[in-house]
């Protein structure tokens, strides 16, 4: 075959066409156009077949560059343009070695490669689409060529391809996107100006549903927006922003897919990228409906940690479309998994930032509010994680903490295992119970109510083993019940323990527990103006008894005794012959203070204003306690002894001293532990000394005879 082209075609012409001289290649170019003229005239495509043959064979592939650059590649265009409309047959001959020719290492082969393909291109136009792929990829490679001036003419056959592509009916774009899926995560900044300027060419074409193949590069498009180039990053947020108007005008999207993407995407470390990222989420949220009901948890969790981005307009965004997503109804039947919202949840109340475990708990808040069923059934797995954020360090994030859990705890044994948690937090972290203890007790009252709250606390409490930790604990709450406003009404009942059967029950409960702490006692008493009780306890108290915690907590409740929780007992001393035995109390607790604190003074200096009347007997002495005494010994005036019959009140000093029994007792055997400990040590102490000194005393005895007489 080769032969018969060599008959079509002179040799002179064949030289011409590698010669250096433009001339010379131009007019050997125009003879073999007028040559194949003839032969599609004459119906010889055999003839043409032989003679793409030899220039494939003899130059194209030819192992001399000036062949191969000058010779093959413009020959075959000139073929292909005296072949004009009938060219489409031999194109399988032709363009092959034309897209091998592109990889050339001999950078003015590409360029010349560029050229024949252009000039073939424009003779066959959409003829060639078939080859489009092969094409695509020939000059998406191109573009980041070395050669600058094959750059320019790879883009100048960029342009020519794209218009034929836009124009043709016979573009395969099911053909085409597997393709660009796989050059997307390229990183070639030319490469990415490359395909960004083909999507954004093939959407403009409206029998192309490009819309339809996003998700296949979407990745690829949000990738490029944290290029180093500032044009690749505008193209790319140009692209994206087109398609996402197309979405809100499309009836039909696939957005289960793009939104695997965008949560992806919207934990990328670039600050432009994820706020395109989060921007389409918000409208995802908006349009998707109950396409997205399988992904709201993957959507949660991109929300979430945006709503702390550094970055304001992040924070906006995330902010909105959190709104958004948590006022979407959702059944669970459709597919809607609250186990997967919970353990995001879950996981973000970890989170380093206040902002994002405050919405986590707001989802904690709807979910249990909505799906209470649903969400019970998955409270194995959050209830130790939200007990654990009680110790949460903002006050704000505890607060929420404490409304998820009221809401949990209508159910008893929830009730019982949150304030038995509580308890056991307190006693591993004193800190806690110090800084945060008032203020989680306080509103556990106000959400669950405070009779409740306190009547467990106590209940738990009366049987703690750790004597020293239910003190302190006791002390506590009882701090909480003298100053609190939200426990107003608790100290309202407290104050009817004596007239009223609900008073009288709760003051007996909470007794139990409040018998680990003298103090807590005796505040206990004076609230519920039990005060011939108070003077008993404050009696039975024994040397060991009174020490610096006892006088510390002493000097808290006498200053307590001048607030206003208490302003009903200072009335009282306006009628201390009806009041003795508050007298008696007051007085009792003045004996046990240090003469020199400003906690007697203040005392002393409350007692000097009671008013004694007449009716008081004097003594001679004047001494207001003996005062005291003559007329408790009338008990039809005093109304302090009046319905205690209601309240078993030696049983309960019984309790009292037996409780303060097992206190003493605990303290000896710290004390005798601690001893012991001493003892041990001081033991050890001796023996090493004792063990040091007997080896230096046998290394002596075993020195020579000789030695000097300071040694010896």
């Amino acid at each position: 075959m080769a032969a018969d082209a060599l008959t079509i075609i002179p040799g002179a012409v064949l030289r011409n066409l590698s010669d250096k001289l433009y001339e010379k290649r131009k007019n050997a170019a125009l003879e073999i156009e007028g040559i194949v003229k003839q032969l599609a005239t004459a119906g010889e495509h055999e003839k043409i077949s032989a003679v793409i043959t030899l220039l494939t064979n003899d130059f194209t592939y030819s192992p001399q560059a000036n062949h191969r650059k000058q010779g093959g590649l413009i020959g075959l265009a000139a073929v292909t343009v005296g072949l004009t409309s009938e060219a489409a047959q031999h194109l399988e001959q032709i363009v092959p070695p034309v897209l091998s020719s592109f990889m050339d290492q001999d950078s003015r082969v590409r360029y010349y490669a560029c050229e024949a393909l252009y000039n073939i291109a424009k003779v066959v136009r959409g003829d060639f689409i078939i080859y489009f792929n092969k094409i695509f990829d020939a000059l998406c490679k191109l573009s980041a060529d070395s050669d600058a001036n094959v750059q320019s003419a790879a883009h100048l056959l960029d342009r020519l391809v794209k218009d034929i592509v836009t124009e043709s009916d016979q573009f395969s774009i099911e053909e085409f996107i597997p393709l660009l899926r796989e050059r997307m995560n390229v990183l070639n900044p030319y490469v990415r100006q490359f395909l960004v300027g083909w999507i954004t060419v093939l959407d403009s074409v409206p029998d192309i549903d490009m819309l339809g193949f996003l998700p296949d590069f979407l990745d690829g498009l949000f990738n490029m927006l944290s290029d180093s180039s500032h044009e690749i990053r505008q193209q790319a947020d140009a692209a994206l922003s087109e398609f996402l108007q197309e979405i809100k005008n499309s009836p039909n999207v696939d957005y289960g897919r793009m939104a695997e993407i965008l949560v992806r995407r919207a934990g990328s470390t670039d600050e432009f990228t994820r706020l395109t990222s989060i921007t389409w989420i918000n409208e995802f949220v908006k349009l998707g409906g109950e396409q997205l009901v399988p992904y709201y948890a993957d959507i949660l969790g991109a929300i979430l940690p945006c709503i702390s981005d550094e970055e304001e307009k992040i924070r906006v965004v995330a902010r909105e479309t959190n709104e958004e997503l948590r006022a979407i109804k959702a059944d669970p039947a459709e597919g809607f998994d609250i186990g997967a919202i919970l353990s995001i949840g879950k996981r973000e109340l970890n989170s380093e930032h206040e902002a994002t475990r405050i919405e986590a708990l707001h989802w904690f808040s709807t979910l249990l509010a909505r799906y209470r069923v649903e969400f019970l059934a998955y409270l194995d797995d959050i209830f130790d994680p939200l007990l654990n954020a009680l110790s949460d360090p903002s006050d704000a994030v505890v607060l929420l903490v404490l409304e998820v859990h009221a809401c949990i705890a209508e159910e008893p044994h929830h009730f019982h295992h949150l304030v038995s948690y509580l308890i056991r937090t307190f006693h591993n972290n004193h800190v806690l119970l110090e800084k945060r203890g008032a203020l989680i007790v306080r509103r556990l009252c106000v959400l669950l109510g405070a009779e409740k709250v306190y009547r467990e606390f106590s209940t738990i409490l009366e049987s703690e083993i750790d004597l020293d930790f239910a003190s302190v604990m006791v002390q506590a709450l009882n701090l909480i019940l003298l100053t609190s406003t939200e426990l107003g009404e608790l100290r309202s009942l407290l104050k009817k323990s004596l007239v009223d059967s609900c008073g009288k029950d709760l003051f007996q409960s909470l007794y139990a527990s409040w018998c680990h702490s003298p103090m807590a006692t005796i505040s206990l008493c004076l609230l519920a103006q039990a005060y011939s009780h108070a003077s008993c306890v404050i009696q039975s108290l024994g040397e060991e008894d009174i020490n610096v915690k006892f006088l510390v907590q002493l000097d808290k409740l006498i200053r307590l005794l001048e607030t206003p929780v208490f302003a009903y007992l200072r009335l009282q001393l306006l009628e201390p012959g009806k009041h003795t035995w508050l007298l008696k109390t007051l007085y009792g607790l003045l004996m046990l203070l240090p003469q020199q604190s400003a906690a007697f003074k203040i005392l002393r200096t409350r007692l000097k204003t009671v008013p004694f009347s007449e009716n008081i007997k004097r003594t001679s002495s004047a001494n207001p306690y003996s005062q005291i005494l003559q007329v408790t010994e009338d008990g039809s005036r005093n109304q302090d002894t009046q319905n205690y019959s209601a309240i078993n009140f030696p049983s309960l000093l019984l309790q009292f001293e037996n409780m303060q029994q097992q206190h003493r007792n605990h303290l000896k055997g710290q004390l005798q532990s601690r001893k012991s400990a001493s003892a041990a040590t001081l033991s050890q102490e001796i023996q090493r000394y004792e063990e040091a000194h007997s080896s230096s005393l046998s290394e002596i005895s075993r020195l020579p005879s000789g030695a000097p007489k300071g040694i010896s």
